[in-house]
């Protein structure tokens, strides 16, 4: 039985190459087009299987080809795809344009991840009472994330919350009661701290962490090419980045979480934990794609040898939403 467990959303992301990010109403000439396996949970499951970790993966595709083309995806990485069921919905898929500065827009249509019940939590409570960290996100339905979450902490499990997509109302105080990492971004965090900005100074980034510590025992606020803040109620600590060439920031957030999960699963402490996860989420964004920009564990290693585990060694920006 795994010892990281997903609950959460699987996607097939439909990409769209772009010189930029196009404006309300504006229509451009695209560079490319590809399909990618993605999903900010089957995203998490694939990066924590792909840098070793004994992955569980709890979700809903439809019965369709690009179901089957995720299921198998996370098969092949390593990943436990017992408790990933299907329906009659269409398999959930992403639109995405990613520009030449490798930043992205991305439209999310739910379609059997809108199905993905408390019920399908209960028939994987097998799954959950095994695991010691549950990952989870929010692109499935609240009722489902709430019940995944006490189940899990109830089964004495560390329960990560990567509250993306970032929500429209604040979070409720039961679920964030079971909580004991949060994982926003910059986007994230000013929204659930009420800041009006979304480019947080790092006054701002402290501010905001604070805010959310009154609900959660700790905080990692990803900052992109910043790195991330690591914060709990008595101290906090800046990880920074090592800087790279960024082609596409796509699921390098949902890196990041599958990289802690690995790290904290193996015994590091948060702070190395957020520095092996900052290390994988600098590398995935020198590549296009969701899953396909994973780095593997060896992949990740001849990254930290050439970096010496130093940042600022290879030039560049890092992406981290």
């Amino acid at each position: 039985m795994p010892k990281i467990v997903v609950a959460g959303s699987l996607n097939m992301d439909l990409v769209a190459l772009a010189p930029r990010i196009p404006g309300v109403g504006e229509t451009l000439t695209g560079t490319g087009y590809f399909t990618n396996p993605g999903g900010k949970g089957a995203n998490q499951a694939y990066a924590a299987a792909m840098l070793g970790g004994d992955v569980g993966m709890i979700g809903k595709i439809g019965a369709d080809d690009f179901g089957a083309s995720l299921s198998a995806s996370l098969s092949d990485a390593g990943c436990d795809t017992t408790w990933v069921s299907s329906t009659d919905a269409h398999t959930g898929i992403a639109v995405i344009t990613v520009s030449d500065a490798g930043k992205n827009s991305i439209v999310v249509v739910p379609g059997a991840n809108g199905q993905f019940g408390v019920a399908d939590i209960e028939n994987a409570d097998a799954a959950l009472a095994s695991a010691e960290i549950l990952l989870l996100q929010l692109e499935s339905p609240l009722a489902t994330v709430q019940a995944a979450a006490t189940r899990a902490k109830a089964h004495g499990a560390l329960v990560i919350l990567d509250p993306a997509p970032a929500p429209r109302t604040p979070l409720s105080a039961d679920l964030l009661a079971q909580v004991d990492i949060l994982t926003p971004n910059e986007v994230e965090a000013a929204q659930l701290s009420g800041r009006p900005s979304t480019a947080l100074t790092e006054a701002d980034a402290i501010a905001a962490a604070r805010h959310l510590l009154t609900h959660v025992p700790h905080v990692i606020l990803k900052l992109g090419e910043r790195g991330c803040l690591l914060a709990g109620r008595d101290a906090e600590t800046w990880i920074p980045a090592p800087l790279v060439r960024a082609v596409d920031s796509t699921a390098a957030g949902d890196c990041f979480n599958g990289a802690l999960a690995v790290a904290l699963a193996e015994g590091r402490d948060l702070v190395e934990a957020c520095r092996f996860a900052v290390s994988a989420a600098a590398l995935s964004v020198t590549r296009m794609g969701a899953q396909a920009s994973m780095p593997s564990r060896a992949e990740l290693a001849d990254f930290l040898a050439l970096d010496g585990l130093s940042p600022n060694a290879t030039g560049g920006t890092v992406g981290g939403a």
